[in-house]
Protein backbone atom coordinates (compact mmCIF):
# COMPACT_ATOMS: atom_id res chain seq x y z
CA UNK A 1 0.00 0.00 0.00
CA UNK A 2 1.77 4.12 -1.23
CA UNK A 3 1.67 6.13 1.86
CA UNK A 4 0.19 9.20 0.43
CA UNK A 5 2.29 12.39 1.51
CA UNK A 6 1.66 15.74 1.96
CA UNK A 7 2.90 17.78 -0.51
CA UNK A 8 4.20 21.06 1.71
CA UNK A 9 5.87 18.34 3.58
CA UNK A 10 7.55 17.90 0.31
CA UNK A 11 8.81 21.03 -0.54
CA UNK A 12 9.51 21.52 2.93
CA UNK A 13 12.12 18.46 2.31
CA UNK A 14 13.15 19.99 -0.75
CA UNK A 15 14.02 23.33 0.83
CA UNK A 16 16.04 21.89 3.25
CA UNK A 17 18.11 20.18 0.93
CA UNK A 18 18.73 23.63 -1.00
CA UNK A 19 19.88 25.53 2.11
CA UNK A 20 22.67 22.91 3.07
CA UNK A 21 24.34 24.75 0.21
CA UNK A 22 22.79 27.71 -0.61
CA UNK A 23 23.59 30.14 1.97
CA UNK A 24 23.42 34.36 2.54
CA UNK A 25 26.05 36.36 3.06
CA UNK A 26 26.54 39.99 3.95
CA UNK A 27 28.55 40.53 0.59
CA UNK A 28 25.99 38.25 -1.16
CA UNK A 29 23.01 37.49 0.38
CA UNK A 30 19.76 34.83 -0.20
CA UNK A 31 17.05 36.12 -2.01
CA UNK A 32 14.26 33.45 -1.21
CA UNK A 33 10.99 33.03 -2.60
CA UNK A 34 7.61 32.29 -0.96
CA UNK A 35 4.85 30.89 -2.63
CA UNK A 36 0.91 30.70 -1.92
CA UNK A 37 -2.12 30.48 -3.60
CA UNK A 38 -3.20 33.90 -2.93
CA UNK A 39 0.57 35.96 -2.79
CA UNK A 40 3.89 35.70 -3.96
CA UNK A 41 6.50 36.45 -1.49
CA UNK A 42 10.46 37.91 -1.83
CA UNK A 43 12.89 38.35 0.97
CA UNK A 44 16.72 39.31 0.95
CA UNK A 45 17.94 37.43 3.74
CA UNK A 46 21.44 37.64 5.47
CA UNK A 47 21.92 34.53 6.83
CA UNK A 48 24.81 35.31 8.86
CA UNK A 49 22.63 37.46 11.24
CA UNK A 50 19.55 35.76 10.31
CA UNK A 51 17.98 39.01 9.53
CA UNK A 52 15.64 39.79 6.72
CA UNK A 53 17.16 42.99 5.19
CA UNK A 54 14.66 43.62 2.31
CA UNK A 55 11.18 41.83 1.41
CA UNK A 56 8.38 42.58 -1.07
CA UNK A 57 4.70 40.75 -2.07
CA UNK A 58 2.10 41.11 -3.66
CA UNK A 59 0.43 41.86 -0.74
CA UNK A 60 2.81 45.16 -0.07
CA UNK A 61 2.62 46.12 -3.02
CA UNK A 62 -1.33 45.88 -2.92
CA UNK A 63 -2.43 43.73 -6.07
CA UNK A 64 -5.73 42.78 -6.72
CA UNK A 65 -4.56 39.69 -8.12
CA UNK A 66 -1.69 38.22 -6.51
CA UNK A 67 -1.10 34.71 -7.45
CA UNK A 68 -0.46 34.96 -11.05
CA UNK A 69 2.67 35.74 -12.86
CA UNK A 70 2.19 39.08 -13.26
CA UNK A 71 1.91 39.40 -9.86
CA UNK A 72 5.28 37.70 -9.80
CA UNK A 73 6.75 39.57 -12.22
CA UNK A 74 5.92 43.05 -10.68
CA UNK A 75 7.23 41.96 -7.01
CA UNK A 76 10.83 40.72 -9.04
CA UNK A 77 11.30 44.21 -10.16
CA UNK A 78 10.15 45.71 -7.21
CA UNK A 79 12.71 43.65 -5.26
CA UNK A 80 15.42 44.10 -7.74
CA UNK A 81 14.75 47.90 -7.49
CA UNK A 82 14.75 47.83 -3.32
CA UNK A 83 18.00 45.47 -3.95
CA UNK A 84 19.56 47.82 -5.89
CA UNK A 85 18.81 51.11 -4.00
CA UNK A 86 20.60 49.32 -1.00
CA UNK A 87 23.73 49.00 -2.46
CA UNK A 88 23.25 45.01 -3.18
CA UNK A 89 23.79 43.88 -6.55
CA UNK A 90 23.83 40.65 -6.32
CA UNK A 91 22.48 37.64 -4.65
CA UNK A 92 21.94 33.94 -4.12
CA UNK A 93 18.61 32.32 -5.70
CA UNK A 94 16.63 30.50 -3.09
CA UNK A 95 13.16 28.78 -4.52
CA UNK A 96 12.08 27.66 -1.32
CA UNK A 97 11.59 24.21 -2.59
CA UNK A 98 9.45 24.96 -5.29
CA UNK A 99 10.00 24.09 -8.84
CA UNK A 100 11.77 26.81 -11.40
CA UNK A 101 8.82 27.68 -13.42
CA UNK A 102 5.86 29.42 -13.71
CA UNK A 103 5.52 32.41 -10.93
CA UNK A 104 8.81 31.35 -9.26
CA UNK A 105 10.93 32.12 -13.00
CA UNK A 106 8.83 35.12 -13.39
CA UNK A 107 9.69 36.49 -10.37
CA UNK A 108 13.55 35.57 -11.15
CA UNK A 109 13.45 36.63 -14.71
CA UNK A 110 11.81 40.05 -13.75
CA UNK A 111 14.46 40.76 -11.34
CA UNK A 112 17.04 39.85 -13.55
CA UNK A 113 15.54 42.41 -16.20
CA UNK A 114 15.87 45.30 -13.24
CA UNK A 115 19.31 44.35 -12.99
CA UNK A 116 19.71 42.21 -9.82
CA UNK A 117 22.57 39.71 -10.54
CA UNK A 118 22.49 36.11 -9.34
Amino acid sequence: MLKKTDKNAERIRRHKRVRRVVSGTPDCPRLNVFRSNKHIYAQIIDDTTGRTLLASSSELLKLEHGGNIDAAKQVGADIAKKCLDAKIESVRFDRGGYVYHGRVQALADAAREAGLKF
